[in-house]
């Protein structure tokens, strides 16, 4: 392949929220980004992983290998203390399998609704891992800490974004702008360490 041809990434997601923050922060690096709405004909994994990590490398590799692209694939999800780490790998279906997502942040405001604010930490947490179909792959991580709010704030993000009280800011996820957010998320952070190790990742393919 010529050295100036672009490598495609395809983002194991149809989540476009998902999508615009990982284009943006990997807009400097000379891939092709795409992602499964590119791919009609991309199997439907199921997340039957106990961890991030486990549901992250399934959908990497399963979807590495049907489609023969180098693969992206995250999981993350919120983690609250009070409630020992839920909603955790359920965080996208707390609320129910097909459960949006003001029903899931609403149904965690209820389960907290009596905690006090000291009480209502949560961060959070993003695995990352790139999977090539010859079988070689690598992982990042990357963790948000912060505090439930009582009630939804803001417009931007998606997810528990509008819940996602960011302390040293005084706003919630969904009330900074998302060049704020993509210097400061979890997300950020994961795909941060990725852009350092992927240069030589590539190379040795």
């Amino acid at each position: 392949m010529p050295k100036d041809k672009k490598k495609t990434l395809l983002l194991a997601t149809r989540n476009e929220g998902k999508v615009r923050e990982i284009k943006a922060l990997l807009a400097d690096l000379p891939l092709e980004i795409r992602c499964l709405k590119d791919y009609p004909e991309a199997p439907q994994v199921l997340e039957t992983g106990k961890t991030f990590f486990e549901n992250a490398f399934q959908k990497a590799r399963e979807i590495a290998q049907a489609l023969g692209e180098l693969t992206l694939a995250d999981d993350s999800g919120l983690e609250v203390d009070a409630l020992g780490g839920r909603p955790g790998v359920y965080s996208a279906r707390f609320a129910g399998p097909k459960a949006t997502d003001e029903e899931n942040y609403l149904k965690l405001l209820e389960e907290l609704k009596d905690v006090p604010p000291e009480r209502r930490t949560a961060r959070f947490r993003c695995v990352i891992v790139v999977y090539h179909p010859s079988g070689h792959w690598l992982k990042t991580e990357g963790t948000w800490e912060g505090l439930i709010a009582t009630a939804p704030r803001g417009k931007h993000g998606f997810g528990y974004d509008p819940v996602f009280l960011i302390p040293e800011l005084g706003q919630t996820a969904a009330e900074i702008p998302p060049e704020v957010k993509n210097q400061m998320s979890h997300r950020a952070k994961a795909l941060a360490q990725l852009k350092e190790k992927l240069p030589a990742f590539l190379e040795a393919l």
